[in-house]
């Protein structure tokens, strides 16, 4: 008895120290890879569009008449209310969010975000239902459990504002870009921006980056787009510059 108990002591122990070690190197990478991400300033860009830094991830919104539309919702709650405040934004303004996928620093302010209607790609949704891991067994969450679930290609309309989701699966199992007014593209973290040229995401942050290549190409071929607006590497005003050299 006292050796069953000492190997299942040892296993635990061992159990321990390995996702220990794991959880280690895990933030110890993820900082680095932290430091090159080049997220702009709390700023109106252009008229009617807006970014907000939180840190290290800028979300934005898409203001029609008095109220706004925001894609995705920053790294700490606190932080996105104070830069909002810059902005003469009230939370309450915000009437629908949009969800590019749900990795924490895309979610923490969905919670401030009261009147939003929230909007996530549904092969994304099972990264909250528990049907995928995000990273070993842990899945991804977020402070609502009123979210509606769109499918590929599905277009809203929202005030005067058309939003059309497009499904780029890769850096998660359900990211999901949005093509508004069919020329500003807000992509989250499916691509980054290196000298004005779109290029992979960070391999490390992707769960299956030949995906996220493949998926990159369904957005390198829209006429109408002429802005594009990452998460993590700013933005650029020049569609066509970004995308040409792009091999799919």
């Amino acid at each position: 008895m006292k050796k069953i108990f000492k190997r299942f002591f040892l296993v635990i122990i061992t159990l321990i120290l390995v996702i220990g070690g794991l959880s280690l190197w895990y933030m110890f990478k993820a900082k680095s890879e932290i430091k090159i991400m080049a997220p702009v300033e709390t700023q109106q860009i252009i008229e009617n569009v807006f970014s907000v830094r939180d840190t290290f991830v800028n979300m934005y919104l898409v203001k029609d008449g008095d109220q706004y539309i925001a894609f995705d919702a920053g790294n700490n709650a606190d932080n996105v209310a104070y830069e909002l405040k810059k902005l003469k934004i009230n939370p309450d303004q915000v009437i629908a969010l949009f969800l590019t996928h749900t990795d924490g620093d895309h979610v923490a302010a969905v919670k401030i975000f009261k009147k939003a209607q929230v909007y996530l790609s549904k092969a994304e949704g099972q990264l909250l239902n528990g049907q995928k891991s995000r990273f070993l067994f842990f899945g991804n969450k977020i402070a609502t459990k009123e979210y509606l679930l769109i499918e590929d290609q599905q277009l809203f309309n929202i005030g005067n504002i058309k939003v059309k989701g497009i499904l780029t699966p890769g850096h998660t199992t359900g990211s999901m870009c949005y093509l508004v007014n069919d020329k500003y593209l807000f992509t989250g973290d499916a691509l980054s921006l290196k000298n004005g040229k779109i290029d992979l995401f960070n391999l490390f942050f992707n769960m299956d980056s030949k995906t996220a290549a493949e998926s990159m190409g369904l957005i390198t071929n829209i006429p109408t787009v002429e802005y594009i607006f990452t998460a993590h590497y700013g933005f650029t005003n020049d569609y066509k510059k970004a995308v040409k050299d792009w091999k799919k």
